[in-house]
């Protein structure tokens, strides 16, 4: 069975400039358009049937199979979510997530912090989150240092880095279907070194090591922002992004373990990587690939849906598909 996820989320968009037009049944007549007709549409003003008959009309090689080694599934008592890892950007913390994840270490431990709008954040004990994990802290990655010929982002539009700490601007855009910012990749050329500074965004649902305020203190503690976290751009390392189950984030108990009179945390419940479990438990999960003409021509749509208003970068949700 294949399910078909982030369609919700593009009419979602869509709604802020005019209604989803169509029912599910004139969505499912609109999967049998070819990628040419999905091409009028937007030109003709078909508006909100655009960007869905784009995703349904994309072919295979518009869509990028996760790695199971880079899927992480972390079960919880609203759901399973998904997680595709990215050791592109954040090598040492993967490695670490898997180490943690394959050592059982977070067996009996909850979600200790949870801020509705901010994130979740788990890895702490129920009973005393601050107990220390026996490694060794990770040290920083908020930002690498690419090259454009090697590790492509495409560059969509202005941002600021981070709105409180530093409010250059910089580029946003994708790499890999994560939503990245990036020292314009033209700078490359005139540095000595070819490189340009880049990093993956707290979105909405992106996968972050916590820390204190030593920068290289991040050990085995991580969030998962549920709502607007961008003050942590650059700052904090993100090393994966939800692919599925962000309705099961959003449900996990809210509150503070020692802070929050009657807080009874959730307990993470499984944390495993897809690799690692039976191929009857491992889904195959493919990403709409966001390097490819099909997806600029998806956020054609869905600016044209907007009122002609390119989407901010963290609102434009990249289709992903999984068959289990």
């Amino acid at each position: 069975m294949t399910r078909l996820l982030a369609s919700a989320a593009a009419c979602a968009l869509m709604l802020a400039a005019a209604a989803c037009a169509e029912s599910a049944e004139n969505a499912a007549e609109t999967a049998e358009a070819t990628a040419e007709n999905a091409i009028e549409a937007v030109e003709s003003g078909a508006q909100a049937d655009a960007a869905q008959a784009i995703i349904d009309a994309a072919p295979e090689a518009a869509w990028r199979t996760v790695d199971p080694e880079n899927l992480l599934r972390i079960r919880t008592r609203t759901g399973m979510v998904w997680v595709e890892m990215a050791p592109e950007f954040a090598p040492a913390h993967v490695e670490r997530i898997r180490e943690l994840a394959r050592s059982n270490y977070f067996d009996f431990k909850v979600f200790h912090r949870v801020i509705d709008g901010f994130m979740a954040q788990g890895g702490g004990a129920p009973d005393n989150p601050n107990a220390p994990s026996g490694l060794p802290p990770v040290p920083a990655e908020f930002t690498i240092k690419r090259s454009p010929d090697t590790l492509e982002i495409t560059e969509i539009q202005e941002r600021v880095i981070n709105p409180r700490a530093n409010r250059t601007r910089a580029q946003a855009g994708h790499w890999n279907g994560f939503p990245a910012g990036t020292v314009p990749g033209a700078q490359a050329f005139i540095r000595e070194d070819g490189q340009v500074e880049s990093w993956l965004l707290h979105c909405d649902g992106a996968a972050a090591m916590a820390r204190t305020a030593d920068p290289n203190s991040g050990n085995a503690q991580f969030y998962i922002v549920r709502g607007e976290a961008e003050h942590l751009n650059a700052d904090y390392t993100v090393w994966g992004f939800v692919r599925a189950g962000m309705d099961a984030v959003r449900a996990i108990r809210v509150g503070t373990v020692g802070e929050t009179r009657g807080f009874s945390p959730d307990f993470i419940m499984g944390f495993h990587i897809a690799s690692d479990l039976p191929e009857d438990e491992r889904p195959t999960v493919q990403v709409f690939d966001t390097a490819t003409p099909d997806f600029a021509r998806y956020i054609e749509a869905l600016t044209e849906a907007n009122n002609g208003r390119q989407p901010d970068i963290c609102t434009i949700p990249v289709p992903v598909r999984i068959t289990e």
